[in-house]
C-alpha cells in the first residue's frame, strides 16, 4: 500500500504591512489628483490622465486586499489560484500577495477567528458514551482532551476537518482504551482499572489519541477521564456486588481480630491461673465469645447463679 504524502508547512515572511498600506494610499490619492487635474485640463492629455489616474486607484486598492493583521497564538493559512502559498504565523500587521485567500476548513468552530486558526490550546469536552469494559460490563465515560495545532498545513489540507475529525479520534480511542480494562480493580489488586488507575489510563489514553491525531497535525497535551459509571441497567447490581464486597472484607476483618482477642483471653487466663478449664468449657467459652465479638447486635448476658 502507498504511504500517503503529507503536506509541509512553509512559514511566510511577510513584507511590513505598514509601508505597503502608505504605498496603497499615496496611489489612490494620486489616481484621484490625476482625474481632478484632467477634468480642468480640455486638451489631449485628460484621456491619458483619466486612464492613469483610474488605474492607480484599482492598485491601490487591489494592494489593500494584500494587508493582513495575526493576532498572538493565530496563524493564517494562505493559497494561491488553489496552491498551498505558506502560513503566517508571526504576530503583527503583514502585506502578502493581494491574489492570496484565506482557507480553513473549520471556520465558525472557533468564535471569533473568522479563517484564522487559533495556536492557543484548547478544549474538547468528549460527550459521555456507552463503552464495554474489559470484563463486558457496559459503563459510560467522558473525556476532556486538552490541544493545540503544531502544523497548520496539515490541519488544514490533510483532513477534512480537524475540528471534527479530533473529536471522532477521541471517540475511537476510548472505545479501545476502554475494552483493555476492567472498570475496577480484579480480586488480586494487581492489574490496572479505569477507575483505580486514573493517572495510568490518562497517560495511555492521551498517547492513543496523539496517534491518531498526528495525521492532522494536533498535539494532544493532556486527556482526562471526567466522567465513569456504570450503564443504568447494571448500576444497581454492580452496587450491590460492591456493597457485599465491601461487607465480606469488614467480616473478615472483623473475625481475625476476635480471633486473636480469643487466643489472647484464653492464654491470659491459662498464665494467671484464674480458672481451669476442661476441653468442653474452653470450647464454650470460645463459642460465647465468638458470637459476642462477631455479632451485628449488642450481647445478651445469662447470669448463672449457680449450678
Amino acid at each position: 500500500m502507498q504511504e500517503r504524502k503529507q503536506t509541509t508547512e512553509k512559514v511566510l515572511r511577510a513584507k511590513s504591512g505598514w509601508l505597503m498600506l502608505a504605498i496603497s494610499l499615496i496611489l489612490m490619492a494620486g489616481g484621484i489628483v490625476l482625474i481632478v487635474i484632467s477634468a480642468q485640463n480640455d486638451g489631449n492629455l485628460a484621456p491619458v490622465l483619466i486612464g492613469v489616474g483610474v488605474a492607480a486607484i484599482v492598485c491601490g486598492m487591489i494592494m489593500l486586499v494584500g494587508c493582513k493583521v495575526v493576532n498572538p497564538n493565530e496563524a493564517l493559512v494562505l493559497t494561491l489560484f488553489g496552491k498551498y502559498h505558506g502560513t503566517l504565523k508571526k504576530e503583527g500587521y503583514f502585506w502578502v500577495n493581494p491574489f492570496c485567500s484565506a482557507f480553513n476548513p473549520a471556520v465558525g468552530s472557533v468564535a471569533g477567528l473568522g479563517k484564522k486558526l487559533s495556536l492557543k490550546a484548547m478544549t474538547l469536552n468528549n460527550e459521555k458514551q456507552k463503552v464495554n469494559d474489559e470484563e463486558g460490563n457496559p459503563i459510560e465515560i467522558g473525556v476532556v482532551v486538552i490541544w493545540k495545532i503544531v502544523d497548520t498545513a496539515r490541519a488544514v489540507f490533510d483532513v477534512d476537518n480537524y475540528m471534527s475529525f479530533i473529536s471522532t479520534q477521541c471517540d475511537a480511542a476510548i472505545r479501545q482504551v476502554a475494552r483493555q480494562y476492567p472498570y475496577d480493580v480484579s480480586e488480586n489488586g494487581d492489574e490496572k482499572s479505569l477507575r483505580g488507575s486514573s493517572v495510568e489510563i490518562a497517560e495511555i489514553l492521551r498517547q492513543e489519541i496523539g496517534k491518531r491525531v498526528e495525521i492532522a497535525g494536533i498535539e494532544v497535551l493532556e486527556a482526562r477521564i471526567s466522567h465513569l459509571a456504570y450503564a443504568p441497567e447494571i448500576a444497581a447490581a454492580m452496587l450491590q456486588r460492591q456493597q457485599a464486597s465491601a461487607i465480606i472484607a469488614a467480616r473478615q476483618k472483623i473475625v481475625d481480630g476476635a480471633v486473636s482477642m480469643v487466643e489472647m483471653a484464653l492464654k491470659k487466663l491459662n498464665e494467671n491461673g484464674v480458672v481451669q478449664l476442661d476441653e468442653e468449657r474452653k470450647a464454650a467459652m470460645v463459642s460465647n465469645l465468638l458470637v459476642v465479638l462477631c455479632g451485628n447486635k449488642d450481647a445478651q448476658p445469662v447470669v448463672n447463679s449457680g449450678s
